[in-house]
């Protein structure tokens, strides 16, 4: 038996990097999968990716009757949720001194609103013992040049872990945040300007990590399954960085 047979799974943007990586691999641990993502080309491909019972319902984690939608999608197919993966994020770089509040405001209604308000309304449809993970990042504990506005989002995700493990004790649903360090996936390009510019941007991430290279999307999503399991069963609150190294040495 796989590490989550039988459990009902949510990730939001499951359609790419990440959040896709992190969908298979509950798929191939028995757990049935939702999956969101904005594009819905993107979305029915990485749908025929993952196999099995997967489901892939568009929206926008930072528009709540988007979220509305959701819910009522899984409460109709599946009844209950048993892990729920709050991956949807994105930045960009925009140095102090030139952010806009179109910046701000796309930055954390996507990372902060939309983890919030993906958790909370999720809460009706989780059975007591469930287990949440929240993606997070190193850099809400580094400085990231001109990456201070998406910094910031990640701090913030980083304490939603500490203060909802409280929030929710009694009902032993535990709440937990990985945090990737530079992780191989398309976004790197999309954020760097463009495959050759992204290819440099991640041979320069790899001469600061101690382990020499950047992560893959699997090893991130090996972490998820771990925190996502009876494996951390007794598990609560923590930060587990997946970074080669990069911010402990």
């Amino acid at each position: 038996m796989g590490k989550l047979e039988g459990k009902v799974a949510l990730v939001t943007g499951g359609n790419s990097g990440i959040g896709l990586a992190t969908a298979k691999q509950f798929a191939a641990e028995g757990a049935r999968v939702f999956i969101t993502g904005r594009r819905q080309t993107e979305l029915d491909a990485a749908v025929k990716q993952i196999g099995g019972n997967a489901f892939g319902i568009q929206g926008d984690v930072s528009n709540l009757a988007d979220l509305d939608r959701l819910y009522e999608v899984i409460g109709r197919e599946a009844g209950r949720l048993d892990v729920l993966f709050a991956n949807a994020g994105g930045g960009e770089f925009l140095p102090l001194g030139q952010i806009t509040e179109q910046h701000y405001d796309k930055t954390f209604g996507i990372n902060v609103k939309g983890v919030l308000f993906t958790v909370q309304k999720a809460l009706p449809l989780m059975p007591d013992g469930a287990s949440i993970v929240l993606n997070a990042s190193i850099v809400s504990i580094k400085g990231v040049p001109a990456f201070s506005v998406y910094s910031a989002t990640k701090a913030a995700v980083r304490s939603f872990a500490r203060t909802w493990s409280v929030d929710l004790k009694d009902r032993k649903i535990r709440v937990n945040a990985v945090s990737p360090g530079p992780i191989a996936t398309p976004a790197i390009d999309v954020l760097a300007g463009g495959k050759e510019q992204g290819d440099a941007f991640k041979a320069g991430m790899a001469a600061t990590v101690p382990m020499g290279r950047v992560g893959e999307a699997d090893e991130i999503a090996k972490a998820v399954v771990f925190l996502a399991s009876d494996d951390s069963s007794y598990i609560t609150g923590i930060e587990l960085f997946v970074d080669g190294g990069m911010a402990q040495v």
